[in-house]
């Protein structure tokens, strides 16, 4: 679904979609990013998985010596259901991505300006797959330990198993018999 037909998501000119201050705009269903997924809990069959809105605009910024380099800001909303760390229940957090990108001619100045600059550097391509940066975004938004900011549920815990605990040394009865008189473990 983007707004201009001239660029394509899957195989961006990122040059001329900068050049163009170009936008393109898309929703697609979660389930249409596989490594995602990966991460997520699966939902229930008769729901349907939730969408992800996203917006590219190309923008070209200018250098010092009056040269210009192209810019890409890319912003997506979506849910994740995931499971929490305290509770184990399923837990839905907010993915919201708003980032800016700088495109370089090759792999060594990106990788000098990546180490200077706070945004990220990629370089230049005719054929940038939008959405599998978009994808990478999606699962770098994900939190570390997510988790509830109160859990409702307790975390189950499993019953003990009474006979056989019953036929088990206790771990500290040898430290039980050096504390008698001229005991021995």
């Amino acid at each position: 679904m983007a707004r201009e037909a001239r660029f394509d998501a899957a195989r961006l000119d990122i040059n001329a979609f900068a050049a163009a201050a170009g936008q393109l705009e898309g929703e697609a269903p979660q389930s249409d990013f596989a490594r995602l997924q990966d991460s997520l809990m699966q939902t229930p069959g008769d729901m349907a998985p939730p969408a992800v809105r996203w917006t590219a605009t190309g923008a070209l910024r200018s250098l010092p010596g009056g040269a210009t380099q192209p810019w890409l800001q890319l912003d997506a909303r979506s849910q994740a259901t995931l499971q929490c760390q305290r509770c184990l229940q399923p837990v839905t957090v907010g993915l919201d991505i708003d980032r800016w990108f700088r495109f370089v001619g090759d792999e060594a100045e990106a990788a000098r300006l990546d180490e200077a600059s706070e945004e990220d550097v990629l370089v230049a391509s005719s054929r940038l797959n939008l959405l599998e940066l978009l994808e990478d975004e999606l699962i770098l938004a994900l939190p570390l330990v997510p988790m509830h900011e109160v859990c409702t549920q307790p975390l189950p815990m499993p019953a003990p198993d009474l006979e056989a605990s019953a036929d088990e040394p206790h771990p500290f009865a040898a430290l039980t018999a050096l504390r008698r008189p001229g005991g021995k473990a």
